[in-house]
């Protein structure tokens, strides 16, 4: 799957991928059970596209927005978040291809020497998932948000952790 650059034709169609994909009823990525509401909305989509640091990019097929990444510069780190894939999709290969290429682009975009996402704590499967692919947990875990407008936490003490994974280790990682 080849990922292009998002527009602002995308806009819709990204939120409604990425509330599907991680508040959606289907899906292995999805945090349903730990946060309700949206994860993003039509307005917050339209500042990563205008902010010059913020890179939105999506994978098309057959016409259809079937994934996304947005990939945010901060000096020698490259920020990854918002990688979503249609729950029907999913399991199929394309997140960890994804994921690969968000970090290439960041390598050769802007010249990443480190990678950082942030996930949900209790979402144990995901935290593995990116394991597999050389991410490490830094120790860093922190409040759930609710404060940046991305849910609502379904039970007490939710917390968000900061995984990294430096581009050295790029080819690490199984699956």
């Amino acid at each position: 799957m080849k990922l292009e650059n998002a527009s602002q034709e995308h806009v819709d169609s990204i939120c409604d991928l990425v509330n599907l994909s991680y508040r959606g009823e289907n899906g292995w990525t999805r945090e349903t059970g730990f946060v309700s509401g949206d994860r993003i909305r039509p307005g917050e989509v339209q500042d990563y596209l205008s902010n010059p640091k913020a890179h939105f990019l999506v994978g098309i097929d057959n016409d259809e927005l079937i994934s996304c990444v947005c990939i945010e510069e901060n000096e020698d780190s490259a920020y990854i978040g918002l990688l979503a894939v249609h729950p029907g999709l999913q399991g199929t290969g394309i997140g960890k291809e994804i994921l690969a290429q968000a970090e290439s682009y960041a390598s050769a975009t802007f010249g990443a020497e480190k990678y950082v996402m942030v996930v949900v704590s209790q979402r144990k499967e995901l935290v593995e998932y990116y394991e597999r692919r050389g991410y490490i947990r830094t120790g860093n875990i922190q409040e759930y948000p609710v404060h940046l407008n991305v849910g609502v936490p379904l039970e007490s003490g939710l917390t968000i952790e900061y995984l990294e994974k430096s581009r050295a280790r790029i080819s690490g990682g199984g699956e």
